[in-house]
């Protein structure tokens, strides 16, 4: 392809659809229905004397910020696609669906060149490639990966990277500010001794908390939180069981007395939709999820977007600590029949994060933070109502945003127990009355124990 007629992805943010199509001239776009749901892809027009360097095959989530995916399916790959001579066919599903196909691939031998995921999934780590290649060279550029990123795709046992997390969304709360103050509590769910006091008056008003205990990510990341605030820990840092605590048994009093008190039936059937249903219905007081439900509401119910605010995670007995929402994770299979251009499509994504930042409407924080410049600053120019609301994301994502498995490694047994949901069974059991929290501490434990002595068997541990 001639100077003239490359794409600088470098810049890709500051184009419009309209200056790529004018300046990159007329693309290919193919229908593409095979593995995955129907996918749209973007290739490089097959030039003169030019052959296509190869195909690129990606499946990933559809973005809870639609916005996302037309930038990354309309503009972004079709861009990089013409720059590296390069196909890139993009399939989305359901992050429901993610955990099943990719298990399917992976048994297969066959199928994307990188597939992404919601969390990060060590226990695939011998059926992909060490992307400790494309961590490095843009640790060149733009130097040091997050600690929460670096925490959650690294190995270091194996001394292997199982993944390579592009973006982490920081998990705050979403609170009705009319509600919270007309029963009484006007700054909010500041701590979990204050939520536990403010749920009978919310419930009574028909708007009972939102905290999921089903088997769905949110419920996952927000029950995984809530433990760490009151210091209870699925592993320490030598990566051993720590559940069966008087921190877990106290932890699991307060749910149990916060479901019964302030929530209803409905959490223990929630997908990963519901919470962001309940609350955009008007029924919620407080859900902990991203920022999808604020996004969400200000394309649909200005009134209702105006009125929700967003806080870093109530502060427990043992502060502040939150779980990011989605550690999303791209993994290049070891069958992959492009890697080359997979690891290359990944560092010049994150070299120049910009785009996704802005496109994603804040909800994807890089990885690697120099690959946005002047976080606050964007942040702060949101024009959204009430002025401001976005900044606090920043100091959420700094100060209180953990891997999941903290204060240890994301790892094979952890991401188990995540792909399992242990976590949001346990406490479901204790909240129905199934189990005492004192015997599910110690159930959850030693089932939690047998999953880590066989992944510490296989030598991933």
């Amino acid at each position: 392809m001639a100077d003239k007629e490359r794409v600088d992805v470098s810049k890709l943010d500051e184009l419009s659809r309209r200056d790529l199509i004018k300046r990159a001239g007329a693309g290919v776009i193919l229908v593409y229905g095979g593995l995955g749901a129907p996918g749209v892809a973007y290739g490089a027009p097959k030039y003169r004397q030019k052959e296509l360097a190869g195909t690129l095959r990606i499946l990933q989530w559809s973005h809870f910020v639609p916005a996302f995916d037309r930038w990354f399916d309309n503009v972004y790959t079709k861009a990089w696609g013409r720059a590296n001579d390069t196909e890139v066919i993009v399939d989305h599903i359901n992050q429901a669906d993610l955990p099943a196909r990719v298990a399917a691939e992976a048994a297969a031998g066959r199928g994307h060149d990188m597939v992404a995921t919601l969390a990060p999934l060590p226990q695939y780590e011998d059926r992909v490639i060490n992307h400790r290649a494309i961590v490095q060279e843009i640790t060149k550029k733009r130097g040091k990966m997050a600690d929460v990123a670096y925490r959650s795709c690294y190995n270091p046992k194996t001394k292997k990277y199982f993944g390579f997390p592009d973006n982490y969304a920081p998990d705050p709360v979403n609170w009705r500010r009319d509600y919270w103050t007309e029963a009484g509590f006007p700054r909010g769910p500041q701590t979990w001794e204050t939520v536990r006091r403010a749920a009978p008056r919310l419930r009574a008003q028909n708007h009972p908390i939102g905290i999921g205990m089903s088997n769905e990510i949110d419920s996952n990341m927000a029950l995984m939180a809530m433990m760490m605030c009151f210091g209870s820990f699925i592993q320490n840092r030598e990566h051993r069981v720590t559940l069966n605590t008087k921190k877990t048994v106290e932890v699991l009093t307060f749910a149990r007395d916060l479901f019964r008190n302030g929530m209803s039936n409905e959490i223990f059937a929630w997908t990963a939709a519901s919470n962001n249903q309940a609350f955009l219905a008007g029924r919620l007081s407080m859900a902990l999820n991203a920022i999808s439900i604020t996004r969400s509401a200000e394309l649909s119910n200005r009134e209702l977007a105006d009125r929700t605010m967003i806080a870093p995670i109530p502060a427990g007995p043992n502060g502040r600590l939150g779980l990011e929402h989605v550690m999303h994770t791209y993994m290049i299979w070891n069958f992959a029949e492009n890697k080359a251009m997979a690891q290359k499509f990944l560092i010049d994504m994150e070299v120049k994060y910009i785009g996704a930042f802005e496109n994603s409407r804040f909800y994807n924080f890089p990885s690697f933070p120099r690959s946005v410049t002047n976080i606050p600053t964007r942040l702060a120019r949101d024009t959204n109502t009430p002025r401001g609301k976005y900044r606090v994301l920043d100091t959420i994502s700094k100060k209180y945003t953990k891997n999941v498995g903290y204060p240890g490694f994301a790892n094979a047994a952890i991401g188990e127990v995540f792909d399992k949901f242990l976590i949001p069974e346990m406490f479901a059991k204790v909240a129905r009355g199934d189990l005492t929290p004192q015997n599910a501490a110690r159930e959850y434990h030693n089932r939690i124990g047998v999953i880590f002595a066989n992944w510490r068997r296989r030598g991933k541990i």
